[in-house]
């Protein structure tokens, strides 16, 4: 399966939609036991790479070999090699976790001991041993994601996609699914991982791709990326009021290569943290906006989305 070549590799993938094209020569490669992550702001071409990856999408242009193995949608070999775990959880819920693995696995042609005894791996790894028989309908949003990412592992697969698979679980869930990607990682298995959590692909991610209007800005390690953006600090300034509004004003301050505004919070990307602080405290108050904390962070791969895309993640 490749000998010592990457698992994954994507040459000048290209993709469009009438007008539109969503992917414009991305390309990456993802090696043995490698934990690659794919970040990138809604719209920026995420899904699409992946579905061309995986086979579900008929690329423009480019190739992508999965252990040496040229993938298209029609090519089941290299097809047999991927788990997909996608966005939308993907089960059956009245069947319990044992019935919905027994039947992904008849579907991958895995029949009696063997299958029976890979469900009981599987169901050890994703933390659900003790719930193998209860019905999928009666599990938390948290158990039915461990369960689809379960289904993805079944057959051994060379490459594991996980497309945002922590979305909407709780904390518990959560760890225990990251903690199932880096044991499976330790193992030697391929991971394409794709995320809205910053600190998600930190913990996880060997190297990031971060992928923008169709193409790959920048990639690397998170030592080689926060390199890349130079000593850049990060204002993280909590605070009540028209924070969108005077996120724009903060960008025009000396020294600021990029804002972002959420849900009570403003981030202030600068050459000095230290320096800009006093007029943007000063021109938030100024605005309206009551702050409650500021803290000045290093630079991380927050700071590195932000300065090549100009926006925060989750935007």
């Amino acid at each position: 399966m490749g000998g010592n070549g990457p698992v994954l590799e994507a040459v000048g993938l290209r993709k469009r939609f009438g007008d539109l094209e969503a992917v414009r020569g991305v390309g990456f490669t993802i090696d043995p036991g490698e934990t690659y992550g794919l970040l990138g702001p809604n719209g920026a071409g995420k899904t699409t790479t992946i579905s061309m990856v995986s086979g579900l999408l008929e690329k423009d242009a480019g190739e992508v070999t999965i252990a040496g193995l040229p993938v298209t949608t029609t090519a089941l070999e290299p097809k047999r090699l991927v788990g997909l775990v996608p966005q939308e959880v993907a089960i059956y819920p009245d069947l319990t976790a044992r019935e919905n693995l027994r039947f992904f696995g008849r579907l991958y042609e895995m029949t009696g001991k063997a299958l029976a005894q890979r469900i009981d791996e599987v169901l050890a790894v994703i933390g659900l041993s003790d719930r193998a028989d209860d019905r999928a309908k009666d599990f938390s949003g948290g158990m039915k994601r461990r369960l689809n990412i379960g289904i993805g592992l079944l057959h051994r697969p060379a490459l594991l996609i996980l497309d945002e698979p922590t979305v909407g679980v709780d904390p518990q869930s959560r760890n225990a699914i990251l903690e199932s990607i880096e044991e499976l990682s330790a193992e030697g298995m391929a991971v394409l991982y794709t995320t809205h959590y910053m600190e998600e692909a930190e913990r996880l991610c060997d190297r990031v791709g971060i992928i923008d209007q169709g193409e790959i800005r920048a990639e690397g390690t998170r030592r080689q990326l926060v390199e890349s953006i130079g000593e850049q600090d990060r204002l993280r300034i909590e605070a009540s009021g028209p924070l969108r509004e005077v996120s724009a004003r903060l960008g025009e301050l000396p020294g600021v290569t990029g804002t972002s505004a959420g849900d009570g919070v403003v981030e202030v990307l600068a050459d000095d943290g230290g320096a800009i602080l006093s007029p943007a405290l000063a021109l938030l108050a100024a605005a309206g906006v009551a702050v409650s904390s500021v803290t000045i962070e290093e630079p991380d791969l927050e700071a590195v989305f932000l300065h090549l895309t100009g926006k925060a993640l989750r935007d």
